[in-house]
């Protein structure tokens, strides 16, 4: 069954109808998990800042708010390519499965920006703050 069939037999609705369906749906998922994204990436770096409290207060200036401001929008960028895994496999024929199992993928994608975090504020910034 191709995506333009699996649309309209889904819903009964033509395939041109089933795009903003399927979008509507991606959006709806992921941007009320992308609070949890964002509370979680910023406790961790809250706890680093309290873990090492005297060695990062001399960094508390305003180009440093700056370039937190500038990696917060990267991480929400990277948020977004869920959205280019998501909306294709939504259109594929292993749609029910998928919208049972797609929280393996933000569940990935939490633990690698976790990682990241830690990666970049450990070998990124903390060696290179005086």
């Amino acid at each position: 069954m191709n995506p333009e069939q699996l649309g309209a037999s889904r819903s009964g609705e033509s395939p041109q109808n089933a795009f903003p369906e399927i979008v509507s749906n991606a959006i709806r998922y992921w941007e009320r998990r992308r609070i949890a994204y964002n509370a979680i990436l910023a406790a961790i770096v809250v706890a680093w800042v309290a873990a090492s409290w005297p060695h990062f207060l001399p960094t508390f200036k305003w180009e440093s708010l700056v370039l937190l401001a500038i990696l917060a929008v990267w991480a929400n960028i990277c948020y977004c390519a869920a959205y280019v895994a998501d909306v294709p496999m939504q259109f594929s024929v292993f749609r029910k499965g998928w919208l049972r199992w797609r929280w393996g993928l933000w569940t990935f994608g939490m633990l690698f920006a976790v990682l990241l975090a830690n990666y970049w504020i450990a070998d990124e910034i903390f060696p290179y703050v005086r």
